[in-house]
């Protein structure tokens, strides 16, 4: 296996992606690689400053970053040697087996879109959020942020990319998907909802439960995919976000909502798209980039975008 990871990206990038990238080395499989993308002689002087061998690592030598405020599709366009256009195109060529980066999600987007591409059938790629349960357990919510704006047709796709994400990835049998609403009764909601309901209650493509409110975000037992488009979906990520802030601030300690600290999940992947592609969070650490690492190779490992190419033929 080898793991591609953009260097370059991230507010603390080189310094945090690469030693999360030695975190990270250090959990994976002897058998596997991690590849280290963007500067080299950056990259290089962070590994003899902690004395780690660069053999551990192979490294592909960018010259060009894509920041944060340039316009993603003009940026990935003009920027060839970005680290971002680079893990792209060891990607579509095969050289990788998954790329994730903390950069601009707008470049990974479009490099997704522009390199490896949608798989065929699946109307809108999206990205998923992992909410956690007072068992231990996560549910999966998705959208968060990608589409703001969906129709029914395509909430019924991201029920079926969700449950094939959480059976394979998340390792639950038959996954339990419901439909984020205002209430639970089947008349509830706008018309999409109501739409996506309809379209969605006598599925035989997932187990469908039907609609849950965001009072049975945390309930154990309850839906283990939760659908809705890219607005609600960020509104709720972020909400959980700033309550953990807030938790913190408080100096508070609860090994339940420590588990909502977004460093412990690194990144999420792009389900859709014809190559295993995560997206961490801008702002990652040491330790959320290891933890994007590990869960990259973890979508590997799964063969996620073969079994959703699968599913959609």
């Amino acid at each position: 296996m080898r793991i591609g990871i953009d260097i370059m990206g991230g507010d603390f990038a080189p310094e945090a992606t690469v030693l999360g990238a030695i975190l990270a080395h250090k959990e994976i499989s002897s058998e596997d690689r991690i590849v280290l993308i963007g500067n080299q002689e950056k990259a290089l002087e962070i590994l003899k400053r902690e004395n780690i061998n660069p053999d551990f690592f192979d490294i592909v030598h960018s010259t060009e970053v894509i920041e944060m405020n340039d316009h993603p599709a003009k940026a990935f366009t003009k920027k060839p040697d970005s680290s971002i256009a680079k893990g792209f195109g060891l990607l579509a060529k095969g050289e990788i087996d998954g790329f994730a980066s903390a950069g601009s999600t707008g470049a990974m987007m479009v490099g997704a879109m522009y390199t490896v591409k949608s798989i065929p059938g699946v109307i809108r790629p999206v990205i998923t959020g992992p909410i956690p349960k007072p068992d231990g357990s996560h549910s999966i919510l998705l959208d968060v942020g990608l589409n703001p704006d969906t129709k029914p047709d395509v909430l019924y796709q991201y029920a079926i990319l969700g449950s094939i994400y959480a059976e394979n990835v998340y390792n639950i049998t038959s996954p339990k998907v419901g439909l984020m609403n205002i209430g639970s009764e089947e008349e509830k909601g706008n018309l999409i909802t109501k739409s996506a309901h309809e379209l969605m209650k006598d599925s035989t493509d997932f187990n469908f439960i039907g609609n849950v409110e965001a009072n049975d975000l945390f309930t154990e037992g309850k839906a283990d995919v939760i659908v809705c488009d890219g607005f609600v979906g960020n509104v709720i990520l972020k909400e959980a976000e700033a309550f953990y802030t807030l938790y913190r601030r408080r100096g508070l300690k609860d090994e339940f909502f420590d588990k909502f600290n977004f460093e412990n999940y690194g990144g999420t992947p792009v389900l859709g798209v014809n190559k295993n592609i995560v997206i961490g969070h801008g702002i990652s650490n040491d330790v959320a980039i290891k933890n994007m690492i590990l869960h990259t190779a973890e979508v590997i490992e799964a063969n996620l975008s073969e079994k959703i190419k699968e599913a959609f033929k």
